[in-house]
């Protein structure tokens, strides 16, 4: 992928209730020349940077907590990684473990966006061994 070109992974938060296919149309729907993938957990949008970068904020403001973005090493169906040219996907494990952290991060963003306050907790103290038996031993 040259420094001209970018491919981004666009993921939405299971918390929204955009779909895969809402969230392709959009991209067409603005009419750029870009490769656009729909995928189960969102879409792959492929051009030229500049215009991916544009795409990209665009459906951040319409989507401000729904969609999140990163860039793919890969081009879009790159046989290296396609399933239907019988690719692996050795980034499938952490591609589900950041989709299932979404929520957590849509909260932390929509927080910070309504001027909450966060207070860092305080470091819990060591229990003494002394007091950790009378637990034990009570029961």
């Amino acid at each position: 992928m040259s420094e001209e070109r970018e491919t981004r992974v666009v993921m939405i938060s299971p918390n929204s209730t955009i779909t895969p296919d809402q969230l392709v149309r959009e991209v067409h729907a603005m009419g750029k020349e870009l490769t656009v993938k729909e995928t189960c957990y969102g879409t792959l949008i492929e051009g030229p940077k500049g215009m991916v970068r544009e795409v990209l904020a665009a459906l951040r403001k319409k989507h401000p907590y729904d969609v999140f973005s990163k860039v793919r090493a890969y081009p879009a169906g790159d046989p290296r990684r396609c399933r239907a040219q019988h690719g692996t996907r050795p980034g499938f494990s952490q591609l589900e473990a950041e989709w299932e952290a979404l929520p957590l991060i849509q909260h932390g963003i929509q927080c910070i966006d309504r001027g909450d306050k966060f207070e860092v907790p305080k470091e819990k103290e060591k229990l003494p061994v002394d007091e950790f038996k009378k637990i034990c031993e009570a029961s």
